[in-house]
């Protein structure tokens, strides 16, 4: 490969290939969040679960997602970040092939949980890593790459239950089994990609991280990208405590308060649920799946349109449209459920229009957001902090779904979600400054 700088066009070959190996932790995130939905109706009729258990069954990998989120940050600094993702690749397979072979609960339990850890570590190591190999002019778009395969697993996750539901009574077995073929893929594809640059330059591993870089831009720029790398590590010197002075502080509660209301906003109670709710309006189980798996359509569709809007109408704006369709969405909803309006498509509809306004901005845009209001030397400790939150709050809404639909009526739940999206709308309003156009730097300076 020749080492002439790359000043234009478009990434190299081998950028794009490194990017599609990281984001495969993306797909599998997105995989193993939503077969669940697929596989549950099924799972629950061979456990005889009860409404607890269903949540339970459903929410223990968001439990598994804490703590490989927690982990991810302080490990991935200690054994690179590589090494990390081969070991989520790892917990991707045990998941699978756990999940498909248990006889009982219990292992289905601690498979699912083994999964989550996967999830979680991949939930901040993939765009993490993107970021750190890509060049600077197309970082945006390679990272935005890793939340479109996260919509991408999910739309599999939902066709494979839809196509494999027909099979027999083992059917669950091989919708949480598919997924072991990915994961071996994205293990051995890790071979093939090199370690972070900006890690190992904090590992005084400088020769490599040149060479490395060189692959990437040439070897000139890379030695000024390994120069700016330096004098950046050599800022992040910041603590956790500086995290709770009074202008990180707010920064800290506008990220966090909006990760949890990306979750607590109901997309879950869809995502993992969507089977259940159709056939809650009286859709057959096979024709339920297939409306699953047009939810994950239009899922993975808007979010290809939100990474080409966000840099054009600015992210407010977009977050302030997407919580106030989606609560005009879920008070439609619950309206359908309570007057039993199941004729028709009208359910399907309303879901999808949900979804789509999910997609176009809560979805990509918080994460977007998150990775840019904190300043280079905290920003991967408050990240974490962030992530974490995020991941709570999914578990507690997917919990609390089926019992709470199960005690007050899909209605009264679809309307207490379309008030959480209404205070969603209030908070976005209020509280987030538009970031459209500033730089880190910018960003950074606005909140002392």
């Amino acid at each position: 490969m020749n080492s002439t700088p790359i000043t234009q066009g478009r990434p190299r070959a081998y950028v794009l290939f490194v990017t599609f190996v990281a984001a495969l932790g993306g797909l599998l995130f997105g995989f193993d969040t939503a077969v669940i939905a697929g596989g549950m109706r099924f799972l629950k009729g061979y456990f005889q679960l009860n409404s607890f258990q269903e949540g339970f069954a459903v929410s223990i990998l968001l439990v598994g997602c804490m703590a490989g989120a927690a982990l991810a940050g302080a490990l991935s600094d200690k054994i690179g970040r590589r090494r990390l993702l081969l070991l989520s690749a790892v917990c991707f397979a045990v998941s699978a092939v756990g999940a498909a072979l248990c006889r009982d609960l219990a292992l289905f339990v601690a498979a699912r949980l083994v999964g989550g850890l996967g999830v979680g570590a991949a939930s901040i190591l993939s765009p993490l890593y993107i970021s750190e190999i890509s060049p600077a002019r197309i970082r945006g778009s390679m990272v935005s790459l890793n939340q479109l395969t996260i919509v991408i697993g999910i739309l599999v996750a939902y066709f494979a239950g839809w196509a494999l539901a027909g099979i027999g009574p083992s059917n669950w077995r091989w919708m949480f089994g598919v997924m072991a073929l990915p994961a071996a893929v994205f293990f051995v594809l890790l071979f093939r990609v090199p370690e972070s640059p900006r890690w190992l330059i904090k590992q005084n591993r400088e020769e490599e991280a040149v060479a490395v870089l060189a692959r990437i831009n040439g070897r000139a720029a890379a030695e000024a990208e390994a120069r700016d790398i330096r004098e950046t590590i050599a800022l992040e010197s910041g603590s956790i405590r500086e995290l709770f002075r009074p202008g990180l502080r707010r920064a800290l509660v506008l990220g966090v308060v909006l990760a949890v209301f990306q979750q607590i906003t109901g997309i879950n109670t869809v995502i993992y649920y969507a089977p259940r709710i159709f056939e809650q309006a009286g859709l057959e189980r096979v024709s339920a799946l297939m409306q699953s798996t047009i939810v994950g359509a239009v899922n993975a569709l808007l979010t290809l349109v939100a990474i080409f809007w966000v840099d054009k109408l600015g992210r407010k704006p977009l977050l302030l449209a997407a919580s106030g369709g989606m609560g005009v969405s879920f008070a439609l909803l619950g309206g359908a459920f309570f007057f039993k309006l199941f004729a028709g498509p009208w359910v399907l509809v309303l879901v999808l229009l949900y979804i789509a306004f999910f997609a176009m901005a809560m979805g990509p845009i918080v994460w977007v957001v998150i990775a840019e209001i904190f300043p280079t030397r905290v920003r991967g400790r408050a990240m974490a902090m962030a992530i974490v939150c995020l991941w709570a709050a999914d578990f507690v809404v997917s919990l609390t779904f089926p019992v709470m639909a199960d005690a007050l009526s899909e209605a009264f739940t679809f309307w207490i979600y379309a008030v959480i999206c209404a205070a969603s709308f209030v908070f976005i309003l209020f509280a987030l400054p538009e970031t459209k156009g500033k730089s880190l730097e910018e960003i950074e300076k606005s909140w002392v």
